[in-house]
């Protein structure tokens, strides 16, 4: 995932890293930092020929990881739909922003994964009798499903994440 540059913990040692090439005038390998960290090519040329003073800003830093690690994880459906709550605690919190380049993706999802088994309610019969695949799987056995609710995922990314709860 990091394979060339390794994890920044921080949009200062991105910003930092991309200087130093940027002083070698590498501007393949700002590309390189960029793309690597989830930030568009096109971003990291603009930085390169000066048109923008910092290759990042704490959001952009913050959503380009978000976009690596998704990738990484392979976040699809509605796990896809909790990373972009995520991007949206972003644009108001710059702590959560600081806290994307700190703590895993993966970690956020686990405690999720974790409250919705903690909190699993069961499915009435009824409905899992209409969902003709699950009722194939389910053979007259009880279903139960778990998911935190919103409230409580922006609760959780505040917490995780080092914003205010």
């Amino acid at each position: 995932m990091f394979e060339k540059f390794g994890e920044l913990n921080s949009v200062e040692e991105l910003n930092k890293a991309a200087a130093g090439l940027k002083e070698e005038g590498d501007v393949a390998s700002i590309i390189v930092l960029a793309e690597e960290n989830g930030l568009d090519k096109a971003d990291a040329e603009d930085y390169a020929e000066g048109e923008m003073e910092e290759l990042a800003t704490p959001c952009t830093a913050a959503h380009g990881r978000l976009k690596v690690e998704s990738e990484d994880l392979k976040i699809a459906g509605v796990l896809m739909d909790w990373v972009d709550e995520i991007r949206q605690e972003c644009l108001a919190n710059e702590k959560v922003c600081a806290g994307v380049m700190k703590h895993s993706l993966a970690g956020y999802m686990a405690i999720l994964l974790e409250k919705g088994f903690e909190e699993k309610a069961v499915v009435d019969k009824r409905i899992v009798q209409q969902a003709k695949e699950v009722a194939k799987v389910a053979d007259n056995h009880e279903i139960s499903i778990g998911f935190p609710n919103l409230a409580e995922r922006k609760k959780t990314i505040r917490a995780y994440y080092g914003g205010t709860k």
